[in-house]
């Protein structure tokens, strides 16, 4: 028996059980399919804010990726992997709106997103993320303030896992410069 109420997806401390929600969306229900998105929209709108460069073309991205999510969330073979599975359909997304000529462009801008959601060093940390190159860019922002791994980033952007430690470990120390740069007030663009 699950602790777990079935129509909103949370726990008696009030945690979601990603897990379920996953679970019963699989079996169609809508308000844990909604709930799944609820959850993770602030992520998608990361992820897709460093590849796109304005809020129309990033709410398309993230609209068709909450359709092909609702459509194939059957073909989810384990539910731990759905945010994994998720942020991979919005990069696809991403790059098939910058593979049609669309007059989108990789921005400067990362996101911004209400104070009160981030504290100050995120806020910080984002804001620095800004003067590294994209593809440094989009493994910091994936490792750390998603909380992804180097096994589960590979497998997000389709890089070996190699790849993507040492875009890790070389994002690190060009964003370590640059921030040094920047606190000295030298600049650094």
């Amino acid at each position: 028996m699950s602790v777990i109420p079935k129509k909103t997806g949370q726990s008696y401390k009030g945690v979601v059980d990603v897990d379920m929600l996953v679970m019963r969306a699989r079996s169609k229900d809508k308000e844990a399919f909604v709930k799944l998105m609820e959850l993770n929209m602030q992520s998608m709108y990361k992820v897709a804010k460093a590849y796109l460069k304005n809020d129309e073309d990033v709410a398309d991205a993230i609209q068709d990726t909450i359709l092909i999510c609702y459509e194939k969330i059957g073909d989810l073979k384990k539910c731990k992997y759905f945010k994994t599975w998720m942020i991979r359909i919005l990069i696809n997304k991403c790059k098939d709106s910058l593979n049609l000529g669309k007059k989108i462009y990789f921005t400067d801008e990362i996101l911004e997103v209400p104070v009160q959601e981030m504290d100050f060093d995120r806020m910080e940390f984002v804001e620095l993320l800004k003067i590294v190159d994209e593809k440094y860019r989009t493994i910091l922002l994936l490792y750390y303030l998603e909380g992804f791994n180097t096994r589960e980033i590979s497998e997000i952007l389709e890089l070996n896992e190699k790849t993507v430690q040492t875009r890790l470990s070389r994002g690190r120390d060009l964003f370590s410069k640059k921030y040094m740069m920047e606190m000295k007030g030298v600049g650094c663009r």
